[in-house]
Parts: structure tokens; sequence; C-alpha cells
């Protein structure tokens, strides 16, 4: 009688043989990318604030789930990653001669928005200085940010807050900062940042754009509060990662991106670096962040596009849930790629 002989795969458990085969280069992609999923999963499932996560590697989606909140063809608050929305049209309004370069001043773009209160110096303050978040002016998010909503003239009362840097040198996370650009945006181009981000985003990347809030003045609020899709995210996503290009079409020139993710100033909260509306991470990654973890991102050298939506109503800290994130990014969606 043949002697039976424990199998080998019988000896070890699945995961740990499907294990040994990858370390031996043996696995087939198809198994390859299932472990790799079942370790985000299991990553994903310990950050009860995520909503849903978004990973596409060149053109393939490697994972997509919703395991809280609305799921991925809700439209979420962005916050504060509407932020790289306003950059990504100025490099557009730029390029279509609506603004004659980055270095043109308030007082050449938009002087209607210079009212008499606004403190001196204010006309100097440039486009990159408004789109790198290094105005100079004192901030109007954290703590100043109630006020500043509660104004009866958002671009006034920004403008005349004291110069606390000089404009261009200092980074001073803002949300004013950037509506006073998209302020100028709207200025320069006759259209509302509702209608540029739909001429040159939505439309053509057949994302929906909904309005979303407006001053008293009726300009629409450049850096919080606009609302997308996760797979709407995920687009934009694929586009900057694509040198602005999305299904064939130059949607952002590509000059422009390749601008925008050179590092101008760094984050001194969260150490990021930072260029045209783009946070840029050690790993390569470029990121637009919003409040509770909303995350656009990016790694153009890896190929891959990231979409991370999150509980818009609790805080994502860099040294709490937004550095959890980070690690998720350069951890289990890194190895992805």
């Amino acid at each position: 009688m043949r002697a039976r002989y424990p199998t080998f795969t019988g000896m070890m458990r699945r995961r740990t043989f499907n294990r040994y085969l990858m370390a031996c280069g043996l696995a087939a992609p198809s198994l390859v990318r299932a472990e790799r999923s079942d370790t985000l999963r299991a990553a994903i499932a310990g950050l009860p604030q995520l909503h849903s996560l978004q990973v596409q590697r060149n053109a393939d989606l490697l994972f997509a789930e919703a395991p809280r909140g609305p799921g991925l063809n809700a439209l979420a608050n962005i916050k504060s990653c509407s932020k790289s929305i306003v950059a990504l049209l100025l490099g557009v309004a730029i390029d279509r001669g609506a603004i004659p370069s980055v270095d043109a001043t308030l007082t050449e773009v938009a002087p209607r928005l210079l009212g008499s209160s606004a403190t001196e110096g204010a006309g100097r303050i440039t486009m990159e200085d408004l789109v790198t978040l290094r105005a100079g002016l004192e901030r109007m998010s954290g703590p100043n940010y109630g006020a500043w909503v509660s104004s009866s003239n958002w671009i006034a009362h920004a403008l005349s807050r004291p110069m606390v840097a000089e404009p261009g040198t200092q980074m001073l996370y803002s949300t004013a900062s950037t509506h006073i650009l998209g302020a100028a945006l709207t200025e320069a181009t006759g259209d509302s940042l509702l209608g540029l981000a739909r001429t040159h985003l939505g439309r053509p990347m057949e994302i929906e754009i909904p309005a979303w809030t407006r001053d008293p003045q009726g300009y629409y609020l450049g850096g919080n509060q606009m609302a997308l899709r996760p797979t709407a995210m995920l687009k934009i996503a694929a586009m900057v990662r694509d040198g602005g290009v999305f299904d064939g079409r130059q949607i952002v020139p590509e000059a422009w991106i390749d601008a925008s993710v050179e590092p101008r100033t760094r984050s001194r909260w969260s150490g990021l670096s930072y260029g045209y509306g783009w946070f840029l991470s050690r790993s390569g990654y470029v990121l637009a962040r919003g409040y509770g973890g909303q995350i656009i991102a990016a790694h153009r050298a890896r190929g891959l596009a990231v979409a991370i939506t999150s509980d818009p109503t609790q805080p994502a800290r860099s040294g709490g849930y937004f550095g959890d994130l980070m690690q998720l990014l350069d951890g289990p969606v890194l190895e992805m790629a």
C-alpha cells in the first residue's frame, strides 16, 4: 500500500501558501491582486471614519469599495479638495489668456475686488501668492473662519486683514486666499467659478458639479463646500496623474500640471510640500486634502490614481486620522502598484 503523505497545501493555510507563492514569484497576477486587496480591505476596516476608497493603476480599477457612508456614486462634500480644483481652473485661465501669468497681481487681474478697506499692499498680491497660500494676509481658516463667513462681504473682509507676512514668502493656510483667487477668476473670465468648473472639467470629463455655497456678493466659495461623487474624484486624480489628459483629451495644460507639482512652500502643520494648490508627499503623491479626510491623490511614477471620502463632520489632523490615511497611501495602496 502506498504511504499517504500530507500534501504541501494541506500543511499550510491558504493565505500562508499564497504568500509563499508570491515570495517565490510564482503567484498568478490575479492571486497577487486578491491578496493585496485583502490587505487593503483589512486596513480600512480599522478606519471607522473612512467612507470609501478607490485605487486605479493606469486604466485598471484595482479597488473600489465603500464600507461606510452613502456609497461611491453619491455626492460627497470634498471640503478643501476644492482648493485644488480652483488651482486647476487657474491653469486653464492662464492657458486661454484670460489671466496673463501667475505673476499677475490682483490690481491687474481683478481691480474691482480691491475696495477702500483693502490693506496696504493687497493689490500687489499675485495669482501665484494666492494659489500657493502665500498671500501674506491674516488667515481666515481655523478660529477666524466663522467671523469671516458671517461677514457681509467676504472678499472685502479678507483683503482688509493685516499683512502678517510678506506676500510670496510664508504658507498661511487660508480658505480666504483661494476664495479671492476664485473671485479673481470670475472677474477675469466673466464666468462664475461654477460655470468655469462645469465648462472645463465637468462637461469634458462627464462629471456632475452641483452649485455650492456663494458669498453675499454672489461669488462661489473658492476652497470649500464643493460636492463631487467619489467616482468623479477618481477621474480628476487620473487626469492629474496623466499630465492633464483624460480619455485622450487634454483637459488641463500639461505644463500647468508639471508646474503644479513643483514644491513652492511647505505646510508647518503636516510637513508636506505644497505646489500650485496641491500637497506633495515625500513618497511621490500629489494630493488634494479636505477636512474630515477627503483625498484626491495621484502617484505619477507608479501610475496610481486614488480617491478617498470620509466622514466630513469629524476632524482629520496630521497627527491623527489624516496621518492614518497617509500610512494607508504609503503602505498597502502603494503596494498595489
